[in-house]
């Protein structure tokens, strides 16, 4: 059989595969909000008065379930596009590392905080001895963004980085990136709950900075689960995310260069995206590979001359990060963190260089550009090609195993 037919996948395989390679709970979210946004559209209900956000509803008459009806439901067709494209990476990389028992659970803490911090406001603005406003106690909230704000916030501040790109046009400092993201929706887009996404930041603020410690279980709590009757054909498919508990990892070189791209839609990203949907040509006789894939990772390994890692490396970043919020009075520290699991002595010297931030080329060997671009032509990142082979004196072999630790950490 000749080994030189190219073939080309078409776009249903890309999508299916792309399908393929989110977690369990994301995209059992993304299929609840979608079914019932299409039912909503098949039997003409555009009334959602009753299981909307309403502030006023919830303390007079007690209506506690619009705090969990309001996050299902969507009011247009981009809502709940926008809303579902900006989930789906956001959600992979949590449920990835929290597992998905675990990410369940933070959503419903993050749906309960966000309503608490809006009735705190809405009564706050309500009731204030200066000029009361009853706007915020009337307002109708609807959509799942508050929670989306939420979790673009704690995967800022757990991937570690500086600045953070809007919509690919410009540089906002991390800390900031959120605020920014609320502003610009808010001028672009004068009908969205500005309170609700407000209050969604300001969750996802107290979730890393530790104020929800004493509401987060022990690992414990979720192995029960999972090991229950009930559950049990859920955590046999293999989208389903265990959660073993291992949170921390060793310290690995961390470059904003790698980790801009980690939130997808938000970051400047979503062209890159669209693209990895498009027809790919690869050797026939390497496709078979394609079905080979990181336990728990949902993420395909492509091959060809050069091996495709999909999984971003801000993953292992935010593992090394995730509700180790003991360590987050100290924000800067990123290379410092979640250090519970030992490295090789390879790449202990390469986090030990990055987190000095000297540049690989000038420490210890001094690697040949044809050493980098070998490196470089396998798919690695070129800077974290320059600090393996730092870390390996020179030595390509031990810099590739480097390399490959972090990939799969």
């Amino acid at each position: 059989m000749r080994t030189n037919i190219v073939t080309e996948a078409g776009l249903p395989t890309r999508l299916g595969q792309w399908w393929d390679g989110i977690p369990f709970l994301t995209s059992a979210v993304v299929v609840v909000c979608g079914i019932i946004y299409l039912v909503c559209l098949l039997v003409g209900y555009d009334s959602f008065f009753e299981i909307c956000f309403l502030p006023s509803a919830v303390l007079s008459r007690f209506q506690v379930y619009r705090i969990y009806t309001s996050i299902f439901f969507h009011g247009s067709l981009l809502h709940v596009l926008f809303n579902m494209l900006a989930l789906i990476p956001l959600g992979s990389e949590l449920e990835r590392i929290m597992g998905s028992v675990r990410f369940l659970y933070t959503i419903i803490l993050l749906a309960t905080s966000n309503a608490i911090f809006h009735l705190l406001i809405a009564l706050v603005v309500a009731h204030n001895p200066f000029h009361r406003v009853l706007l915020f106690m009337n307002e109708c909230s609807i959509g799942l963004s508050g929670i989306i704000f939420s979790m673009i916030v704690i995967e800022t501040r757990l991937s570690g980085i500086q600045s953070r790109s809007v919509f690919g046009l410009f540089n906002v400092p991390a800390i900031w990136y959120a605020l920014i993201l609320l502003i610009v929706l808010q001028l672009l887009m004068t009908n969205v709950s500005l309170l609700g996404h407000l209050c969604g930041i300001l969750s996802g603020f107290a979730y890393t900075y530790g104020l929800f410690n004493f509401l987060m279980p022990g690992t414990s709590f979720y192995s029960t689960i999972e090991s229950s009757s009930w559950l049990s054909s859920c955590v046999r498919r293999p989208k389903f995310i265990l959660c073993t508990g291992e949170n921390s990892v060793g310290d690995i070189p961390t470059y904003s260069s790698q980790n801009m791209a980690s939130s997808g839609l938000f970051s400047g990203n979503i062209w890159r995206n669209l693209l990895a949907w498009m027809p790919q040509r690869e050797s026939s006789a390497q496709s078979t590979e394609d079905s080979q894939r990181f336990m728990g990772r949902g993420r395909t390994l492509g091959s060809g001359q050069s091996q495709i890692v999909s999984a971003d490396n801000s993953d292992s970043n935010l593992q090394a990060r995730l509700l180790d919020n003991s360590n987050q009075n100290h924000p800067s520290d990123v290379a410092a963190i979640g250090t519970g699991q030992q490295l090789s002595d390879g790449r202990q010297q390469a986090a030990d260089n990055a987190a000095a931030g000297v540049p690989a080329r000038h420490q210890g060997s001094v690697a040949s550009d044809e050493e980098i671009q070998k490196l470089v032509s396998m798919g690695f990142e070129k800077t974290q090609v320059e600090v393996a082979l730092a870390a390996a004196d020179g030595d390509l072999n031990v810099a590739v195993e480097i390399l490959m630790n972090q990939q799969v950490c």
